[in-house]
């Protein structure tokens, strides 16, 4: 089993700063790449940075400059560091990896539970 586990999120004002972290725990072989994606109401999800292993980060364009993604020595954990953030950030921000158990197993992707993020105006 794989479990991602987040932390973070919160209440802040326009212009604000906060921190997501998302650690991945379980059976891993190899975690190919790790994201953040988030989910305003009425919206649909939407990738908002992604971090592939051995590779350069991307953004959306809506965060970039703001926003950095990162991932710590193992790999195993990726972190979100959100500033200068605006009311239109505002939404449920999830984590997601895409995983190995095992060598010779699919590569399955796994999402965390979502942390909820609330910039006031």
């Amino acid at each position: 089993q794989v479990q991602l586990a987040e932390s973070g999120g919160g209440l802040v004002q326009n212009g604000g700063s906060l921190r997501l972290s998302c650690a991945a725990s379980g059976i891993i072989s190899s975690i190919h790449k790790m994201a953040w994606y988030r989910q305003a109401p009425g919206k649909e999800r939407a990738l908002v940075a992604v971090l592939p292993t051995g590779d350069t980060a991307m953004y959306a364009d809506s965060v970039k400059g703001r926003f950095t993604i990162s991932r710590d020595n193992d790999g195993k954990t990726v972190t979100l560091q959100m500033n200068d953030l605006k009311p239109e950030d505002t939404a449920v921000y999830y984590c997601s990896a895409d995983i190995q158990m095992t060598w010779a197993s699919r590569i399955n992707v796994y999402w965390g539970q979502g942390t909820q993020v609330t910039v006031s105006s």
